[in-house]
């Protein structure tokens, strides 16, 4: 028989590089509806080489990948250990983890999380629930977004569930089914441009409010074919440096600039995605980015709900932990009507000690 509390560790590792995010979360099914409630949570941010070994291994053969999926995972266990003694953490039913994501590309019916090995498991000595986009692929769909299914059973007063990391994505209701796809780079352009300037990121869009237009960046990014496709669809990194950088490339204004009219193309992308009078959920990092809020609002009326700090923060470690627990349970975690696949079904698989 299935119970109705359960304790995990949601563990997510972004295409913005900032870090490890690890949640302590407990869920308890009542009346149908899963209630959730956070304990210890952490960002845990790379260092500096850690950093440039993730943002280059898209570049990296076979017999390297499988060396640095070793190291990563041993790593990874290093982290959550050191965490779950530092927190004294005690019953986990299971640690559910994304992985590092190095490339996706489910047209081709690839993609590839590392630090999902089953070392993983008997380094830690816990169930572990993870590669939880691999068999979406396989069934033909996108892979991603994931979060929605938590959106549905966690957010579901709201009109639109949008998250601004690496990149934006939303979820909605539509009809009965739940509709969700990538919009834009967000953290994963932004960054590295304040980066050019000495930031770590654009604290609150401060640079970018001081910053003018370029029309025709503007106009060059709004052109980007992608930005017309249908749903379900999905970014990546492949994508960013195939797209946004050979565009940016060729502009030698200031930094500043750059920054302002990227934020101005992430306002409107995000804008037209949205109906009128919408109560909207924003999570992520790029909530903080008030400027960015800000240009949302100047192109759409909506109502804008800025999520607790911690729910910012760790909104996607809490969602996996919740897809552990429906994969625990052996129900749907991943819906057909988001990424394209053939049949909704429970993705990822189980790691036993």
């Amino acid at each position: 028989m299935l119970k109705n509390r359960y304790q995990l560790l949601g563990v997510m590792s972004g295409t913005s590089l900032d870090g490890l995010d690890l949640a302590q979360v407990f869920f308890q099914l009542e009346n149908g509806r899963w209630i959730y409630e956070f304990g210890a949570c952490e960002t845990l941010p790379y260092s500096d080489e850690w950093r440039e070994r993730l943002a280059s291994a898209i570049v990296l053969s076979e017999e390297p990948l499988e060396l640095l999926d070793k190291k990563y995972t041993t790593y990874l266990a290093l982290q959550i250990q050191e965490f779950i003694d530092r927190h004294k953490l005690k019953d986990l039913d299971a640690i559910a983890s994304h992985g590092h994501t190095v490339f996706h590309r489910p047209d081709e019916g690839i993609t590839k999380q590392i630090g999902n090995r089953a070392e993983l498991a008997k380094l830690l000595r816990q169930t572990v629930v993870c590669d939880f986009r691999v068999q979406d692929v396989a069934l033909g769909g996108q892979g991603a977004p994931l979060v929605p299914i938590g959106d549905r059973l966690l957010f579901g007063e709201y009109d639109y569930c949008i998250n601004l990391g690496g990149f934006a994505n939303l979820s909605f209701e539509k009809q009965g089914e739940r509709i969700a796809f990538d919009i834009c780079p967000v953290n994963i352009c932004l960054n590295p441009l304040a980066q050019k300037l000495g930031l770590a990121f654009d604290n609150q869009g401060a640079i970018a409010r001081s910053g003018n237009l370029i029309p025709e960046l503007l106009k060059e990014l709004e052109d980007l074919p992608f930005y017309q496709e249908a749903p379900p669809k999905s970014l990546g990194l492949e994508w960013v440096r195939e797209n946004i950088d050979p565009i940016l490339v060729r502009y030698s204004n200031r930094t500043e600039d750059i920054l302002h009219t990227f934020t101005e193309h992430i306002a409107l992308q995000i804008a037209n995605s949205l109906h009128e009078g919408a109560r909207v959920l924003f999570t992520g990092g790029g909530s903080f980015n008030t400027y960015l809020i800000e240009r949302i609002g100047q192109h759409q009326n909506i109502l804008t709900q800025r999520a607790s700090d911690r729910l910012i923060n760790f909104k996607e470690a809490l969602i996996f932990a919740l897809l552990g627990v429906l994969k625990l349970r052996d129900e749907v975690n991943c819906l057909r009507s988001v990424t394209g696949a053939s049949r909704d079904h429970s993705s990822g698989k189980i790691i036993n000690m």
